[in-house]
């Protein structure tokens, strides 16, 4: 009898997999890093072929550690990095060009284009999201016209498009002999194509951004069985797609409306289940799709991105020397007992959520003598704390839901002086989970319930466990007065670059 479920984790940076037990423990790990390509200055590529062959290693891997069978696995769900594109050959199977990442702007003249007319929240209404560089669908248009002959296959079918979670998905289940060809709700809502009303591909988008709708996949639900793996997974179910944002507010059991979890890596990404009303939003965040479990209806979110958080503790390192290790960092700001009146706002290349000001620059002020590398160490944890603090602000403001704790994972939680000072700006409790691999851990919630291995989300509920919880314990004066502070140095980084 299988006892496990597993988790393809396609990461930005890294391509993983992970095995789970029922409780929700990790049992095994594999992992393999891929090639970052840079072609032009804003231009970011990843081999797609890469990725497909560092997922299979990373699986046999993961197997061959614990001794483990396809068998013993009684699904496996995926979770990817989202917007990253690419199109191939439906009969050969080989990618038409390299997929371009997330980070890509090379559309950014595109994105202006369409801007002119009805501006950049023209299609906010049907999608939930602003005309930018960001999402999947300019990027697909700019694949159509600048790979020769692709528009024309496309528009026949016989090139496909996806973004990764597509993409492993079809070869997964045999490739060029009748692969799945589909996609989840919450990686099509990243597209600008789908209405986030029908969860269908939208016609008039698709008109506009002059996509032909042969080249899409079909899309489904977050939980199902989506077709059987072949080759080394030979025989088994994969049955649960997330992106991977919405892939850790499932992990982290966030299903009632006004949960939140914020992950807390190089940047910051904080979602918020706001149930089944997709709220537009007044103060710049995202509007997308939360999860959908098989005919349940869905549940969306708001969803708030900061650029620059554990970035900043690397930027002290590579470029100031004033840590030899990330992890110094706490140390070296717990030598002090605040931050000597120093704030920084790394607005390095610009400011997202909820700014979105692009030509606001990183500034440390309140420099005096008496200021030293310590009080700028702590300047630099309390500022993802601060920016963390503006999201959450303007979940509230857009939902009128007043968030009761804050759940979080990434690399940053294991820093405890940042975790208390969070809580304390928030004036809310912070928690922590016991498992931080919260992302595949959702990918595989959402497998796992689709073929009957957790019987529902009151199982994930129970499996939710906390490791350690930070209640607030500043005096509310001085948390305004920090409060003002930073205020004051954001609005002083706006607009700087002109």
């Amino acid at each position: 009898m299988a006892t496990y479920v597993g988790a393809i984790d396609q990461g930005t940076t890294s391509s993983r997999f992970i095995v789970f037990d029922k409780a929700g423990n990790i049992v095994s790990v594999g992992q393999k890093e891929h090639e970052q390509i840079y072609p032009k200055p804003g231009y970011v590529e990843h081999d797609p072929l890469e990725i497909w062959r560092n997922t299979q290693g990373v699986i046999q891997e993961a197997l061959a550690k614990k001794g483990l069978k396809p068998q013993d696995l009684a699904a496996i769900g995926i979770t990817n990095q989202r917007e990253t594109t690419l199109i191939w050959d439906k009969r050969t199977g080989k990618p038409l060009h390299n997929a371009l990442v997330w980070q890509d702007t090379r559309v950014d003249s595109i994105v202006e284009e369409f801007a002119k007319d009805g501006g950049h929240d023209r299609l906010r209404a049907k999608t939930g999201l602003p005309l930018a560089s960001y999402f999947s669908g300019l990027k697909l248009r700019w694949l159509l016209d600048n790979v020769p002959g692709a528009r024309e296959k496309a528009a026949a079918g016989d090139v496909l498009f996806g973004n990764i979670d597509t993409w492993l998905v079809w070869n997964l289940t045999g490739g060029v002999n009748d692969g799945c060809h589909i996609t989840d709700v919450t990686n099509a809502s990243r597209t600008q194509l789908m209405n986030l009303q029908s969860l269908d591909w939208d016609e008039e988008i698709l008109k506009l951004f002059d996509i032909p709708h042969a080249c899409l996949p079909r899309i489904k639900s977050s939980s199902e069985v989506y077709g059987v793996a072949k080759d080394d997974l030979v025989g088994v179910p994969i049955a649960g797609i997330l992106g991977d944002q919405q892939a850790a507010l499932v992990g982290q059991a966030c299903f009632e409306q006004g949960e939140a979890k914020n992950t807390y890596g190089t940047g910051c990404f904080m979602l918020m289940n706001t149930g089944e009303t997709p709220y537009p939003s007044k103060c710049g965040l995202l509007t997308t799709m939360g999860y959908k479990f098989g005919d349940a209806k869905p549940v969306y979110a708001l969803e708030g991105s900061i650029a620059i958080a554990g970035a900043l503790v690397q930027w002290l390192r590579d470029n100031l020397g004033m840590i030899q290790a990330s992890s110094e960092i706490e140390t070296l700001a717990r030598s002090v007992e605040d931050n000597g009146g120093v704030t920084i706002v790394p607005a390095f290349s610009g400011l997202y959520a909820p700014h979105w000001n692009s030509h606001a620059r990183g500034l440390i002020g309140g420099l005096t003598r008496y200021a030293t590398k310590a009080h700028i160490a702590r300047a630099a944890l309390e500022a993802t704390a601060f920016q963390t603090r503006e999201v959450l602000e303007a979940m509230a403001k857009d939902t009128g839901i007043a968030v009761k704790e804050l759940r979080t994972d990434g690399g940053m939680v294991v820093n405890e002086l940042l975790m208390q000072f969070q809580a304390d700006i928030l004036d809310v409790p912070v928690v922590r989970p016991k498992v931080i691999e919260t992302t595949a851990l959702g990918a595989a919630y959402a497998a796992g319930l689709a073929v009957g291995f957790w019987a529902g989300t009151d199982d994930l509920v129970r499996n939710w466990a906390i490791d350690k919880r930070w209640t607030p314990a500043m005096d509310g004066n001085r948390r305004s007065r920090l409060n003002a502070e930073w205020d004051k140095a954001v609005s002083r980084s706006l607009d700087w670059a002109e």
